[in-house]
């Protein structure tokens, strides 16, 4: 039970950023950023608000049926959100080309949080 409520806190507060970091990118930087820059800013934004409800997803559902593969997935999701959102945030706001190359890190991140909550269901049934 203690690894389902860290998952639906880490979700809470990954929505509570990604809420945030959208708010701040319309009505800050959308004055200050060019257009590709605050394109990368969305995507960031896009994917970081997608995985914080995959990560409330799996906290509810290890509520329900904890298992191994849950755990696996929530971890999944919130390191990937870290690499793959932080770094197009970052290289939003800097400008530094080479963060796009920790981006990938953290697409694979998300493949295997997915895949986890695959073999999560197969096992469940």
């Amino acid at each position: 039970m203690p690894a389902a409520r860290l998952l639906l806190a880490l979700g809470g507060a990954s929505g509570f950023l990604a809420v945030a970091f959208g708010a701040f990118g319309a009505h800050v930087l959308r004055a200050r950023l060019g257009a590709d820059a605050l394109a990368i800013y969305r995507t960031a934004v896009e994917y970081h608000f997608y995985h914080a409800l995959a990560l409330l997803g799996v906290g509810l559902w290890a509520l329900l049926r904890p298992a191994p593969a849950l755990s696996v997935a929530g971890s999944c999701f919130a390191a990937g959100t870290l690499l793959f959102s932080g770094s197009l945030y970052a290289l939003a706001l800097s400008g530094e080309r080479w963060l796009g190359a920790v981006t990938p890190l953290g697409g694979l991140l998300f493949l295997a949080g997915w895949a986890s909550v695959v073999l999560a269901a197969l096992r469940s049934a």
